[in-house]
Order: structure tokens, then sequence, then C-alpha cells
């Protein structure tokens, strides 16, 4: 998912994660970014994300991040 160019810079990315995982009942949130876009990944910290590791799920894939956020918090 994402927020269109014109639509940006207004939290409304916040947003829609935050109401995405709001009702969620898993204790943890994982997703994959892929190293190459670190901007991503540091937006994805400031959620309260961290990242735990790298991971490449396939030979001719990208290298990821693999990052955490405890949902219980």
């Amino acid at each position: 998912m994402m927020v269109r160019p014109r639509w940006r810079k207004r939290g409304i990315s916040a947003q829609l994660h935050e109401a995405l995982l709001k009702e969620r009942s898993e204790d943890l949130a994982v997703l994959l970014v892929d190293v190459t876009h670190p901007k991503v990944q540091d937006l994805y910290e400031s959620w309260g994300y961290h990242k735990v590791g790298e991971q490449q799920p396939f030979a001719d894939s990208p290298l990821y991040a693999v990052m955490l956020k405890d949902l219980r918090a």
C-alpha cells in the first residue's frame, strides 16, 4: 500500500498504518524493507519497528531488512 505523492507529508500513511494494526490480535507485526531504501526503514523505525536481521527470500530477490513491531506495547 502507498500514498500517492500529492497526498504525502500529511500523516496519512501513519493514520492508515495505525488503523490497519489497531484491531489486530497478533503480538507482533513483521515486514520486509528493501535495504536499498533506508528512508523507508527510517519511517518504519519512527513507527516503532526495529530491525532484527536481513533476509534474501530467493536467490534472485533483493536483500531485505526484517523489521518487527510489538503490538502489545
